[in-house]
């Protein structure tokens, strides 16, 4: 499919059980809105991912799969980084700090190699939503995408499934995630925050967390299967 014909059809290219948890925001006002200005900035700038990864996150990690929710907030603006899952890269590309310090992590509590490339898309594939706050970004331009309505979506996709699962895990890393708790049922989720893994601030309550042994303990808890992290 050509990319003009992708842009064109963006809005309904999204898993089906997806489409069918959040018609009502497709019919929504802002939501024809933002299609209007993301369709307009892939057809005269460069923007990422590129349109078949736009809804990447949804498309690996159904709405009856979803276990855990690890929120971000824009995609990657360099070339080639950005496909649709927060803190992923593809494998031909290197590790961004931020995952390499989830790395350490990871194998810090539950012991292991060092990965040797950012795909997540096991993650999604085991039930792990990479959701970033804003879907899309201009090239080399950070926040470029912020305010149009990807927030307004996301934050819906978050209290939705909130409201119709149980015993998710949502991971929130630094005070920009931590802001969504809110939308979220604590008494049937499991919610755990701490500093975002960025070299600037992982030192400052990231290192450390047990996130990832606690969200598998917790997933085994309630007879979930664990997530295999590396």
């Amino acid at each position: 499919m050509r990319m003009y014909d992708m842009i064109l059809l963006m809005e309904i290219k999204i898993e089906p059980s997806w489409r069918e948890a959040l018609q009502k925001e497709f019919e929504k006002t802002y939501f024809k809105k933002l299609t209007d200005f993301v369709r307009g900035e892939y057809l005269s700038s460069k923007v990422f991912p590129p349109p078949k990864f736009v809804f990447n996150a949804f498309e690996l990690c159904p709405f009856d799969k979803v276990k855990v929710v690890i929120l971000g907030q824009d995609p990657y603006h360099g070339d080639g980084q950005a496909h649709g899952l927060s803190f992923s890269v593809p494998e031909n590309v290197g590790i961004p700090p931020s995952l390499q310090n989830i790395y350490k992590e990871i194998v810090h509590e539950l012991g292991g190699k060092m990965p040797i490339h950012g795909n997540l898309e096991h993650w999604a594939k085991q039930g792990v939503l990479l959701l970033n706050a804003t879907l899309t970004v201009r090239a080399h331009t950070a926040g470029s995408h912020q305010g149009k309505g990807w927030e307004e979506f996301t934050d819906a996709v978050i209290k939705t499934l909130s409201d119709k699962k149980e015993h998710l895990v949502f991971l929130l890393w630094g005070n920009y995630a931590k802001k969504k708790s809110e939308l979220i049922d604590w008494e049937n989720h499991l919610v755990l925050e701490s500093a975002h893994p960025s070299p600037f601030s992982a030192s400052n309550g990231f290192f450390g967390n047990k996130h990832f042994s606690q969200t598998n303990e917790y997933l085994r808890k309630h007879q979930l299967g664990p997530i295999n992290w590396l």
